[in-house]
C-alpha cells in the first residue's frame, strides 16, 4: 500500500446531500454532506452513504480499459458469487475452515505438478496475499539458507542477490528490509533483461542466490532461465559455488506452462528451489492472491514456518501477513477447476494472439518501433519511430487517457535511460474488439499529433505512471 498523508488543509466547505437520497422523503433527506477528513458526528442512512462513495469512485479510471496492469479486471459472475460467500472466512483459521484450507492444499499440489516439481507431493508452498508477499518469503528461504551454510561467517559477512536492473519494485524492499545487497544487472543495447554470464559473474561466496524473471514488467519477454541454470553450472564446476535460482513468474508462470511447453524453465531445472506467481493476473483471480512454492521441504528451512494454536488447532504458517479473505483463494480453485489444462491454453493463447495483432497494427501505422510484440507474455512495448519529432511517448500516453484509455509511459532503467515507451498489456477480458476500438483511436490522434510544433508534455513524471 502507499503511505498516505493526511490533507494539510482540509476542504470541509458545508454541501448538501442530493434529496433522491433520502431514503422515504427526498426533503427529510437534504442534509449536510459528510465531512471527508475526520469521522461523521452521526450516521447516515445505508443508501445515502453507498450513493456518496459510488459517485466519488465514477472518477475511477475504467479497469477494463487499463493496458497498464497486469491484474485481472474480469471474473464469471459464478466466481463473483463464490467469493461473496468466502469473503468473512479468515485463511489463516483452517481448523475453524477446513474445507478452505483443504482448497488452498489442493492449489499448491495443482501447481506443483504444473510446474513440474520432481515429486508433486513432496513440493510445498502456500498461498499469499500477492507475488510481492510471495517473493519476500522466496527471499527470505534464500537468506536463511545461505545463513546455515555460512553460519562461521554471518552475521559479519554481507549476503547479497543478483538480479536484473528490470526486477520488480517488491525485489528491492527485500534487499532493503532484510540486509541484502542488491546486486543489479543493468540493461544494455537492445538487451532489456538478465543475461546469464553477467549474473554469474556477480555471483561470490555471499551470493544467496540468483532471480530469474520468466516475464518482464518492462517489455514483456522471458528471461533465459535455463541459460541462467547452466551459466550457474559451469560456475560451480569452476569455483565449488552453489548457487540457487528463484523464478520470478509472476505473470510467466501461468502463461508458460500452457503456450510454452517445450520452454524450459521451471522444476524441471535442480537449480530451480523456488518459483512464485500472481494468481490474480494471468492465474485470472481478481487482486489478492499469489503463490509460492518450493521444490522440497529442504529448499524452506523449517525454522521459518510458525506453528501456531490459533482457536483450537495447531496450524504451520509461513506469511508476513496473518487475517485474510479466503475468497480469492477459493476463486482460484474455481478457476482451475473451471478451466484446466485446456482451457487455460485457450485463454492464454487468445490473448497473446489479440497482443500480437494489436502489435502488428501499431507497427504498420508508421509512427511507432516495437521493442517487443507479445510474444512470450501478452504484452509489448513500443515507442515512437526516430523521425518522429512532433510529439512523443507521454504525448501519446495523455491524448489516449482522453478516450479512457490508461496506457502507460515511461523511462527504461539504468544504462537505458535514453529510451521511452509505451506498453500493452493483453488480459482476459481485452477481446480484439477492443483492440480495434483502441487501434481506432490512436489512428484518430496521429493527424493531431503530428501537427505538434514539439512534444507537449513537460512534466513527463506526472503524464503518466510505471504500473505493475
Amino acid at each position: 500500500m502507499p503511505l498516505h498523508q493526511g490533507r494539510q488543509t482540509p476542504d470541509e466547505r458545508p454541501a448538501s446531500v442530493n434529496p433522491f437520497y433520502g431514503e422515504t422523503n427526498p426533503v427529510s433527506g437534504m442534509v449536510e454532506a459528510p465531512p471527508k477528513h475526520r469521522l461523521p458526528d452521526g450516521p447516515l442512512p445505508p443508501t445515502t452513504a453507498l450513493q456518496l462513495v459510488h459517485d466519488e469512485l465514477m472518477l475511477d479510471g475504467n479497469s477494463r480499459l487499463n493496458l497498464a496492469t497486469f491484474v485481472t479486471t474480469w471474473m464469471e459472475p459464478q466466481a463473483g458469487v463464490l467469493m461473496a460467500e468466502c469473503r468473512d472466512k479468515n485463511m489463516i483459521d483452517k481448523d475453524e475452515y477446513p474445507r478452505t484450507a483443504e482448497l488452498e492444499r489442493r492449489c499448491v499440489a495443482m501447481l506443483a505438478d504444473l510446474w513440474n516439481a520432481p515429486d508433486p507431493s513432496a513440493a510445498v508452498g502456500c498461498s499469499t496475499t500477492g507475488s510481492s508477499e510471495a517473493c519476500m518469503l522466496a527471499g527470505m528461504a534464500l537468506k536463511r539458507r545461505w545463513t546455515q551454510r555460512n553460519a562461521d561467517r554471518y552475521p559479519g559477512a554481507r549476503p547479497n542477490l543478483v538480479m536484473g536492473v528490470n526486477v520488480q519494485v517488491c525485489w528491492e524492499k527485500f534487499c532493503n528490509f532484510w540486509e541484502v545487497e542488491a546486486r543489479q544487472i543493468p540493461m544494455e543495447g537492445d538487451r532489456f533483461h538478465l543475461d546469464p554470464e553477467a549474473a554469474a559473474a556477480l555471483c561470490d561466496e555471499n551470493t544467496i542466490g540468483v532471480v530469474g524473471i520468466l516475464g518482464s514488467t518492462f517489455d514483456g519477454s522471458y528471461e533465459p532461465i535455463e541459460e541462467l541454470c547452466a551459466a550457474l553450472d559451469r560456475l560451480q564446476e569452476r569455483t565449488g559455488l552453489d548457487i540457487p535460482v528463484h523464478v520470478d513468474g509472476a505473470s510467466g508462470a501461468m502463461v508458460a506452462p500452457f503456450i510454452d511447453e517445450d520452454l524450459v524453465w521451471d522444476f524441471r531445472l535442480p537449480r530451480v528451489s523456488s518459483i512464485n506467481t500472481s494468481g490474480h493476473k494471468y492465474g485470472l483471480v481478481y487482486p489478492g492472491v499469489g503463490w509460492a512454492l518450493w521444490r522440497t521441504a529442504a529448499e524452506l528451512p523449517e525454522e521459518l514456518v510458525f506453528r501456531v494454536n490459533y482457536l483450537g488447532g495447531d496450524m504451520p504458517t509461513f506469511a508476513l501477513n496473518f487475517s485474510r479473505p479466503g475468497a480469492q483463494v477459493v476463486a482460484q480453485y474455481y478457476t482451475f477447476l473451471r478451466l484446466g489444462r485446456a482451457g487455460y491454453r485457450a485463454v492464454q493463447q487468445t490473448t497473446r494472439e489479440v497482443a500480437r495483432a494489436l502489435a502488428e497494427r501499431i507497427d504498420c501505422l508508421g509512427d511507432f518501433r516495437l521493442i517487443t510484440r507479445g510474444d512470450e507474455l501478452p504484452v509489448f512495448a513500443f515507442t515512437t519511430a526516430p523521425e518522429v519529432t512532433a510529439y512523443d511517448v507521454f504525448d501519446v500516453s495523455r491524448r489516449m487517457r482522453e478516450s479512457g484509455w490508461l496506457l502507460p509511459a515511461y523511462t527504461f532503467p539504468e544504462n537505458r535511460e535514453d529510451l521511452s515507451v509505451l506498453r500493452v498489456v493483453c488480459r482476459n477480458g481485452f477481446t480484439s474488439d477492443l483492440a480495434d476500438l483502441f487501434i481506432e483511436d490512436l489512428s484518430r490522434l496521429l493527424p493531431e499529433l503530428r501537427r505538434q510544433p514539439h512534444p507537449m508534455t513537460h512534466d513527463k513524471g506526472a503524464a503518466t505512471s510505471f504500473h505493475h
